[in-house]
């Protein structure tokens, strides 16, 4: 009688398997980078105005953490149980090309609809090195762009809606702490910024020698160099515009910097940037519908193309109809980003953990549920009730 044979830990019994080589280490940090790095980046000097500086980076250190904290999570899960899958404003100027919306179903068109339609995730490394070239543009551009700027800030221009009209009340001196009711927006902000979550598992299946340890590393890279991003983004928009800037900065730009190309330019950066965001949180979403109506089954190329272009039509209705970034922010932050980020891996960890409860990282997931939901609905609340108050 052959002898038994040893229980190998899941990652090991992977590496057994034949596999082709996946994507390196680089790839899956500019592809979780991606993920993570978007349109949250605009709304951020916003959030610093109604938090000041150190509340703000005591809020962008603790929402940073918690969301590597609940990657961990996830990556503990992955090992447990062998999945690598989640399963159960522009203005209008006449010309067509600066229309906003044209351009937005133009660029869909061309470059997210193929990127999209890609049958693996691993590809998009490339695209995700352009977004993060995109996005480092934009925080050089906020850098250069204070001193272009004077203060207090010029009151021959049209201010924008969500600004104070006389110049005069524009303070230079940047506050430390601010509490209102503009400030319920930070958190949810920066949970929708830091997002990532729906493809950890995606970028983890596909890498190269795929570990806990491995993927680890990544995570650990994609958010630290997110934060510095966000972080000095954040300051010298906030440094830039002081109370006045707006929800979204490159709005506040407009205002003040009317067809500047730098301007003008860095707005391209981010249009691109964005775009090639989506591709890579499609991936997930339209799994995500596969297993839900279809099962897990063998790649259908029909359902595939199908889902894909439902998918995107979606998408884009909302962001042509969605008048105001910082209600995307606000709403899907204090509701979605919130659940994603801290409320279900906390969930998922304490369902299917084999970990007691008095365990160190089971406390951490119940403290990263009760958190979630605490700050999540306090959000929300204070959002209804502002816009009640404010219609």
């Amino acid at each position: 009688m052959p002898p038994p044979r040893l229980a190998l830990p899941l990652p090991l019994q992977r590496a057994e398997e034949p596999r082709a080589k996946g994507a390196s280490f680089t790839s899956s940090v500019f592809n979780l980078m991606n993920a993570i790095m978007g349109s949250g980046i605009l709304g951020l000097a916003y959030a610093m105005a109604n938090t000041g500086i150190v509340g703000f980076c005591i809020l962008l250190l603790l929402v940073s953490s918690l969301a590597a904290y609940s990657i961990h999570l996830l990556l503990k899960l992955c090992d447990q149980t062998g999945e690598l899958a989640f399963r159960s404003h522009v203005k209008h100027l006449g010309a067509w090309y600066e229309d906003g919306k044209t351009l937005l179903i133009l660029m869909t068109v061309c470059v997210v609809l193929p990127l999209a339609l890609l049958p693996k995730i691993g590809f998009l490394g490339y695209t995700s090195s352009l977004a993060f070239l995109f996005i480092l543009f934009f925080t050089v551009v906020v850098v250069v762009k204070k001193s272009a700027i004077p203060c207090p800030l010029p009151s021959n221009v049209t201010l924008s809606i969500n600004q104070v009209s006389n110049s005069s009340e524009s303070e230079c001196t940047p506050k430390l702490f601010v509490i209102s009711s503009k400030s319920a927006y930070t958190i949810p902000t920066l949970a929708f910024s830091f997002l990532c979550h729906t493809a950890v598992l995606p970028i983890y299946s596909e890498m190269d020698r795929p570990s806990k340890k491995r993927m680890q590393n990544v995570t650990n890279v994609s958010i630290s160099l997110s934060f510095l991003l966000y972080l000095i983004s954040a300051l010298f928009g906030y440094l830039t515009f002081y109370s006045h800037v707006d929800s979204e900065l490159l709005i506040s730009y407009d205002t003040y910097l009317p067809r500047d190309v730098l301007v003008m330019a860095v707005r391209l950066a981010i249009l691109l940037a964005v775009l090639l965001t989506v591709p890579l949180i499609h991936f997930p979403a339209r799994k995500a519908m596969s297993v839900l109506f279809c099962g897990d089954g063998p790649l259908s190329w029909v359902y595939h193309i199908f889902s894909t272009l439902l998918i995107l039509t979606v998408v884009m209705l909302l962001a042509i109809l969605v008048p105001d970034i910082r209600n995307v922010f606000g709403v899907v932050g204090s509701t979605t980003s919130t659940c994603l980020l801290f409320v279900f891996p906390g969930i998922f960890y304490l369902r299917l953990s084999n970990q007691p409860l008095k365990s160190l990282e089971s406390v951490g997931a119940v403290c990263l549920l009760i958190f979630g939901l605490f700050v999540g609905l306090l959000s929300l609340c204070v959002i209804v009730v502002t816009w009640a108050q404010n219609p």
